[in-house]
């Protein structure tokens, strides 16, 4: 029986896509006892998952090979090699199209091959980030053509993925996992599964409930991070400081939770998410008009940041045709080695046509592709420092010395508060939010 399988650890785990999600999900079974294959279209990750070197930040090499060794986690780029799988996650991407609606095409074709290799008494667990009622109505029909009986021999469930890149606090060993199963026997298998590995699992009443609780997580930031940026706007017209105002209303104890503005967000979840709700919305005769303005906010930031630069370069007597700056961190967090979605990306492409030349230092990535353009990572020395008109700190992290950056730089523009413990200097400084905008200024 699957249950006592899973109870007793001797349940084969399958892990579909070995990206950010995947990898550390299947460690993280391994690291519980539980034999782990995974399963990835890119035959480089294959081969460095089976040679025990991660490419993922969060997960070592160290303990990867080890995982290895021990022959706990094994991959491969072919879906036979999970037939005996008792269990398998799906997580695989969930972007968005040109015109910004859902592409759940990975998931499609990921439960098409799957069904072909499915056997009595498996659990499927959809993990990518999706619209609700995809599992019931998306996943469910597919896999039915396998002949096998949902909630017989074959269960379904949705638990959303949590990950965090970078967050050294909260982890997948110690993040809690929701779940909910198209029939409550799917519910309780997945229930079983996640407590072995994980400990804190939230149980809901279907795979429904639980695609909607994480599309409401990200879009409770999306939504907070918006309005936070949309009084940035208006502070820097008032000449107020926004992060002044923001630091005075933590201080209150109750009822307040404090956002910080920024040049975008970035990342997987953040900016994609909106979309996915919004879309499904549609189809009730429902129009998410506030998540949808909130989103448009947050994309309208690069844009803002771009006018900063060239009204600081102007403001400075330096016309910005003839201007160079220097971009400092590009990914799309402090201190994470991943670019996606990251608003630097939209910045660059605005003000390359804007400035004479753009450049940029990130200690994380060394060369970005964009617009038929390859830039290089520069070192961040005084001298290249020197040699710029202006300086723009898109990314804080931190291992960035803002003294030194400040010390170095004729211009700077801050769209972090980085350099807000920088003493000299600071008439060099151009603050995002510190009411750069007003007369008084």
């Amino acid at each position: 029986m699957l249950k006592e399988r899973i109870e007793s650890k001797k349940a084969l785990v399958g892990v579909i896509g070995l990206g950010y999600v995947g990898l550390p999900l299947a460690c993280a079974f391994a690291r519980k006892g539980f034999r782990v294959v995974g399963i990835d279209r890119k035959k480089g990750r294959v081969n460095s998952v089976n040679r025990g070197e991660s490419y993922i930040q969060d997960i070592s090499s160290h303990e990867l090979s080890g995982l290895v060794r021990k022959g706990l986690i094994r991959a491969s780029t072919d879906y036979n090699d999970i037939k005996e799988c008792d269990v398998v996650q799906i997580c695989v991407p969930t972007p968005i199209n040109e015109n910004k609606d859902p592409d759940i095409s990975y998931i499609v074709a990921t439960s098409k091959k799957l069904s072909r290799v499915l056997h009595p008494d498996e659990l499927i667990i959809l993990k990518s980030t999706t619209f609700p009622l995809t599992t019931k109505e998306v996943v469910l029909p597919i896999l039915k053509k396998s002949g096998l009986t949902m909630g017989k021999d074959l269960f379904l469930a949705f638990s959303p993925e949590r990950v965090d890149p970078g967050n050294k606090k909260y982890t997948m060993r110690n993040t809690p996992v929701v779940v909910g199963g198209i029939d409550e026997t799917s519910t309780e298998l997945a229930y079983l599964l996640y407590e072995r590995v994980i400990g804190k699992v939230k149980r809901v009443s279907s795979a429904e409930t639980a695609e909607f609780t994480k599309l409401l997580e990200n879009i409770f930031r999306n939504v907070n991070i918006a309005l936070v940026n949309e009084l940035t706007m208006l502070t820097d017209r008032m000449g107020i400081n926004i992060w002044e105002v923001i630091d005075a209303a933590a201080t209150k104890p109750f009822g307040f939770m404090p956002f910080y503005p920024g040049p975008g967000v970035g990342g997987h979840c953040i900016p994609i998410d909106p979309y996915y709700l919004s879309w499904k919305a549609k189809e009730y005769d429902f129009h998410t008009n506030f998540i949808e303005i909130s989103a448009e906010t947050n994309e309208g930031m690069p844009y803002y940041v771009a006018n900063i630069v060239i009204s600081a370069l102007s403001n400075t007597g330096v016309c910005p045709k003839t201007a160079n700056v220097l971009v400092i961190g590009v990914t799309f967090k402090r201190d994470v080695k991943d670019m996606r979605d990251s608003p630097s990306l939209k910045i660059i492409e605005i003000l390359k046509n804007k400035v004479a030349k753009i450049c940029y230092s990130d200690p994380f990535i060394e060369k970005i592709d964009l617009q038929n353009s390859v830039y290089k990572s520069l070192p961040l020395t005084g001298k290249t420092i020197s040699k710029f008109d202006c300086t723009l700190i898109i990314t804080d992290h931190s291992s960035y010395d803002y003294d030194f950056i400040v010390q170095n730089s004729k211009l700077v523009i801050d769209t972090r508060n980085a350099t807000k413990m920088v003493k000299e200097g600071r008439d060099k400084i151009v603050l995002l939010g510190g009411g750069i905008l007003s007369n008084k200024r």
